[in-house]
């Protein structure tokens, strides 16, 4: 790997090694039941769309949001699954 006169390189290989990362909650998820609550992170990888859009979908009523704490809010997985497989059309 060349260091001198290549920062370009460099970034480039570490923006692909984080890529290549998985998160180890999503890693898991097809291990976990139907009556897991997850958060917000989860359930951005299983969609594939951003925090706002989850957001959106909660205010469409297309995904139920259970509060834990005043900070703290989860989502069902089994709902989350469901919400995958009629996208899917499984």
């Amino acid at each position: 790997m060349p260091l001198v006169g290549s920062y370009g390189v460099i970034k480039v290989q570490l923006k692909s090694e984080l890529n290549n990362t998985i998160n180890p909650a999503l890693k898991d998820a097809d291990l976990y039941p139907n009556s897991a609550m997850v958060r917000l992170p989860v359930v951005k990888g299983l969609l594939g769309v951003s925090g706002a859009t989850v957001w959106r979908m909660v205010k469409a009523n297309k995904l139920k949001s259970y509060k834990l704490t005043e900070r703290t809010t989860t989502f069902n997985l089994g709902e989350i699954r469901a919400l995958i497989s009629t996208k899917a059309g499984v």
